[in-house]
């Protein structure tokens, strides 16, 4: 049961660029589904409603990185407000197992760590935006940041986009902050976060996630959920 009280499952993917988690949440997705025997609900920060979706637009655009990282945790804190109230909780309250694609930690490491933006600030909005509303398991997907950046730009030329987004373009020294922060949180917060080595190929992943949510999270499948492949990682 999460800290909301409801009688779903909260589970929040973190990591880098180019980690892998889109892959691996899909992944999960049709293992639990499979398994678990109940609605499996996968989403993303910033974006997951229509309104955070907009948001979504204008923080990847750029559009507001020049007004400062405060700025952008503000529109970050605005998006995840209406993903909680319109789709995150709801799932929850019937019961869902929800999947999603960044959570509050990233603000916490991409505007706080990385940016710069004080601790106590964030450490406030998170109150009032997230309240009691904590994932029951964080994986960290960990890769070095310059494996992950040559994923994202692979995966943009298959995809044919026009080229990385508002962070992706960072130098390489913020995402070795990035990742610096997303293992401190995980340090920081052993019973909630998992690190998971994503340098791996993805079948390999694939088994690392499962082994993790069958340990820790054993009442999604009756206290079982088979390893990929049978075997355990």
């Amino acid at each position: 049961m999460t800290a909301a009280g409801a009688g779903g499952t909260f589970i929040t993917f973190e990591g880098g660029e180019g980690a892998g988690k889109s892959t691996q949440i899909r992944r999960l997705a049709a293992h639990l589904r499979a398994q678990a025997g109940r609605p499996v609900l996968t989403t993303r920060e910033p974006g997951g409603s229509p309104r955070a979706e907009a948001i979504r637009e204008a923080l990847l655009s750029g559009l507001a990185k020049a007004h400062g990282p405060f700025a952008e945790a503000l529109l970050f804190s605005a998006a995840r407000i209406d993903h909680l109230d319109t789709l995150i909780r709801p799932a929850l309250a019937r019961g869902e197992i929800v999947l999603c694609d960044r959570f509050a930690d990233s603000t916490r490491a991409y505007q706080g760590a990385a940016g710069g933006l004080d601790p106590a600030v964030l450490a406030s909005l998170e109150r009032v935006v997230v309240g009691p509303t904590r994932p029951d398991l964080t994986l960290v997907l960990d890769c070095d940041p310059e494996l992950g950046l040559a994923r994202a730009r692979a995966r943009q030329a298959a995809d044919g986009e026009a080229g990385p987004d508002r962070f992706e373009a960072e130098a390489l020294a913020f995402h070795a902050r990035l990742r610096a922060a997303f293992l401190a949180i995980a340090a920081a917060e052993p019973g909630r976060c998992a690190v998971v080595n994503a340098t791996l190929p993805a079948d390999a992943v694939e088994a690392a996630i499962r082994a993790v949510v069958a340990e820790r999270l054993p009442r999604l499948a009756g206290g079982h959920l088979e390893m990929a492949g049978g075997d355990a990682a």
